[in-house]
């Protein structure tokens, strides 16, 4: 059960880090753009200044990367459980057959 716990955050961890390079990527972009740049909003493109997009942009990375903490303080606690439970069960074992 907590193997499964710890798979999936560790999936939604790699799914923020990703994003979170992805917006990076864009907003340096946007360091060299000197008018307006376009965006897609739902199936459309829309012209709107480039300073504007790149605030957006820093606002999205900055609640990614705090979604990344949370999943990272997650992990963590995941982790220790799971060590803390095959400690347990290396300490019932008897001497002779632990791991």
């Amino acid at each position: 059960m907590q193997n499964q716990q710890l798979q999936g955050v560790l999936m939604q961890k790699q799914a923020l880090s990703m994003q979170s390079r992805e917006i990076e990527k864009a907003i340096e972009h946007l360091e060299n753009a000197t008018d307006d740049v376009y965006r897609t909003v739902g199936p459309i493109l829309v012209k709107i200044p480039g300073a504007d997009v790149k605030k957006q942009l820093e606002d999205d990375k900055e609640e990614v990367d705090l979604k990344l903490k949370t999943i990272e303080v997650q992990e963590k606690k995941l982790r220790d459980r799971l060590k803390e439970n095959q400690e347990k069960i290396q300490g019932m074992m008897p001497q002779g057959q632990g791991g």
